[in-house]
């Protein structure tokens, strides 16, 4: 198949055919009944890569192992061992496939894990420990970081001397504002992880799939019985009432391994990678360059795209003028964008959040912090906030665009062309999964562009210095 990240699609191919190897790519040059399963096979074993090109969260598996009575401990939370030796050799196989196991506080405190992958060498993959109370024992398995290194993730200000202990002992300590499934496996992603492995309790199980970030599931089931109306389940509350909000598994898989039974499935489809192009006569309103029936479409998205500079995450800096006209530096657009959603807002912690995303050392960062705060402290956001954002990225836009020469030149070279920001999830600022989105950031682009070859009939005077 090709590869789901645009830039690269078709690189291999062409090197490989180069040298005289025949490639054939299932579904182009391949159509039959016969290769429909051959071609399912190669987007399930790329799932991971598809999944984490397409959304902002990694991969993520819930592996758990249950009684045939759907318990994954006794009432008294004794659980070594549920599945045979044979199941734990596949979970060490998986393991050894992921960038991180997640377990939460209780797992800790209970089973005292060690996480390893123990599959004689190679990977050893991080493990991480979502906790909101920090409420763990001073002595545990996981901070033995001599061999793999561990992260614990938790409530800003929770027990700090507890925070000094572990950082003492070379434990990672991050935290969040609140604490929640979606935001850390967002932070994960912006840290460069592409498949994580959760093997924690109900609790967290329920939570993270609630959250929409568990895509797929691997469940052994035991031929045993233990019983207990208080006993565990590999799941809690979901707030369904009826089996028919149940969740259905796709692509469900059975095997046997030793006396139990694997299934195995995913929560939600593998999405579609490429967006689809956006309507060329309403591109043409915005951008006289592109003509209806000549055009070719630019895909950005990450700052490490072909044309990635044109994201309001790369690492440009721009001075824009604040309320006095004194000119201020920002670390990127986005730093700017996201610190003006609390601008003039007269509360000291709308100043507060202002510093502290304009000192913030990445976009990402700048990001987390400016869309986290939107959403618990909405009270913060300027009233006039919907108004007033597309300008405020237009007017970052051109700063950068003005100021760097070989960004400009870079973007008057598309001229003709549709420039999509292939974000699968922001309907406003992308062009969506399925083409849905409104693309606001491309149609910025196309907008300068045309000021900047004199198409615009209207331009207006950029206020910015270079940096």
């Amino acid at each position: 198949m090709r590869h789901p990240l645009q830039h690269l699609r078709g690189n291999s191919i062409r090197a490989l055919r180069s040298q005289g190897v025949q490639v054939d790519v299932l579904g182009e040059d391949l159509k039959s009944k016969t290769l429909e399963e051959a071609q399912k096979s190669c987007l399930l074993v790329n799932a991971p890569i598809i999944c984490r090109a397409a959304s902002q969260v990694p991969f993520s598996v819930l592996k758990y192992a249950m009684t045939l009575d759907g318990k994954i401990a006794a009432s008294s939370g004794h659980a070594a061992w549920i599945s045979s030796k044979m199941s734990r050799n596949r979970v060490f196989e998986l393991r050894g496939r992921s960038d991180a196991i997640i377990v939460g506080g209780n797992t800790v405190r209970k089973d005292n894990p060690k996480l390893t992958a123990r599959h004689g060498g190679g990977h050893m993959p991080v493990r991480i420990v979502m906790t909101q109370t920090l409420n763990l024992p001073v002595e545990a398995n996981l901070w033995d970081v001599s061999d793999v290194s561990t992260i614990v993730v938790t409530q800003r200000g929770a027990q700090r001397s507890f925070q000094k202990l572990l950082a003492s002992k070379g434990v990672e300590v991050v935290e969040f504002d609140i604490l929640n499934p979606r935001d850390v496996m967002e932070y994960f992603h912006d840290r460069g992880y592409l498949s994580i492995l959760w093997e924690c309790g109900g609790t967290l199980a329920a939570s993270a799939i609630s959250a929409g970030v568990i895509h797929k599931v691997f469940a052994f089931v035991a031929p045993k019985i233990i019983g207990g109306k208080n006993a565990p389940s590999p799941v809690a509350e979901l707030g369904m009432v009826e089996m028919s909000q149940a969740l259905d598994l796709l692509d469900v898989c059975y095997e046997q391994v030793g006396p139990d039974m694997l299934i195995s499935g995913f929560l939600q489809p593998l999405p579609d990678v490429t967006p689809v192009i956006p309507s060329v006569d309403e591109t043409f309103a915005i951008d006289p360059t592109v003509t209806p029936h000549e055009s070719s479409i630019i895909f950005f998205y990450k700052a490490w795209d072909p044309f990635g500079a044109f994201s309001n995450f790369s690492p440009h800096p721009i001075q824009m003028p604040d309320k006095n006209g004194d000119y201020v530096t920002w670390l990127s657009v986005e730093h700017y964008y996201q610190a003006h959603k609390f601008s003039e807002v007269d509360d000291p912690l709308a100043r507060d959040l202002v510093k502290n995303i304009k000192s913030a050392k990445s976009p990402e960062e700048a990001a987390r912090i400016g869309r986290s705060m939107q959403r618990q402290q909405c009270h913060l956001v300027r009233s006039d906030w919907d108004t007033v954002k597309i300008d405020v990225m237009y007017r970052a836009l051109k700063c950068k665009f003005s100021v760097y020469p070989h960004l400009n030149s870079m973007l008057l070279s598309t001229a003709g062309s549709v420039l999509v920001e292939a974000s699968p999830h922001d309907l406003f600022w992308g062009g969506g999964r399925d083409g849905e989105g409104l693309n606001y950031l491309g149609r910025l682009l196309m907008q300068l562009r045309s000021e900047f070859l004199g198409e615009s009939s209207t331009s207006s005077e950029s206020s910015c210095l270079a940096v």
